[in-house]
């Protein structure tokens, strides 16, 4: 199948991209009101920028409405914003918060989450996630056709959990039950190799299907469900 992406509307477009981007990581943005309301919102459209100074990308799709994001309007207007890792016993809240709630509403309340305080900004952090990195805006560029942003923030502090940080300055990743994002769903990394592996796994594992955790039916997916959105958002 060859497609011409100069044919397709943003939702066909997306639909491609979030199926063969995977596994995807998961910012976890907390942001700040110019009033003072805690937002919290999963971004999966994230990755590093830089190393010196240390950054971030998050790209962020309009709401469902076309207006913009909470996520974004808060860090245009404070300059401020954390991401938090998402493990998997947090997975049910992180998909909560991408509900797509009044500004009015603190989604660390409506989602049943614990703010711990930052160092040097103002925004809060998710208290039991296990890595946050408090960010400060660097640039917020629009692109493409559909009022999509991009937004680099520069890292000006981590928050590494004691018994994940090891001596010589590197993360346990195999400690951290991280979630990633596939197409409308989730995975959770939970091994790691290095190359070259034995013949008789690659045999093993040749053509099989990724295993569920939820116990959905296999091949099934909330992209053809009436819950999914190609805004990001989540209705349940």
């Amino acid at each position: 199948m060859i497609i011409n992406s100069d044919e397709l509307d943003a939702r066909s477009a997306y639909k491609l991209l979030i199926g063969s981007v995977t596994p995807r990581a998961i910012g976890w943005v907390s942001t700040l009101s110019t009033s003072g309301v805690a937002n919290l919102a999963p971004i999966s459209f994230f990755t590093v920028v830089s190393r010196m100074p240390p950054m971030v990308s998050l790209t962020l799709q309009p709401r469902s409405d076309g207006t913009l994001k909470d996520t974004l309007v808060n860090i245009r207007d404070s300059g401020e914003f954390v991401t938090n890792l998402v493990t998997l016993p947090q997975a049910h809240e992180m998909h909560r918060s991408a509900i797509e709630f009044d500004g009015s509403q603190d989604e660390f309340e409506e989602v049943g989450l614990t703010k711990e305080a930052c160092e040097v900004v103002e925004v809060p952090r998710v208290k039991d996630s296990p890595i946050a990195m408090e960010c400060t805006l660097a640039r917020i560029m629009q692109v493409g056709d559909v009022n999509d942003h991009v937004v680099w923030g520069k890292v000006v502090r981590f928050h590494i959990r004691d018994d994940v940080y090891l001596q010589n300055g590197r993360i346990d990743t195999a400690a951290i039950p991280a979630i990633g994002r596939l197409a409308a769903e989730y995975t959770l990394a939970d091994n790691a190799f290095v190359t070259p592996l034995p013949t008789y796994v690659l045999s093993e594992r040749l053509g099989k299907r990724s295993h569920r955790l939820d116990e959905r039916p296999d091949g099934w997916s909330p992209v053809d469900s009436a819950e999914w959105s190609p805004s990001g958002a989540t209705k349940a």
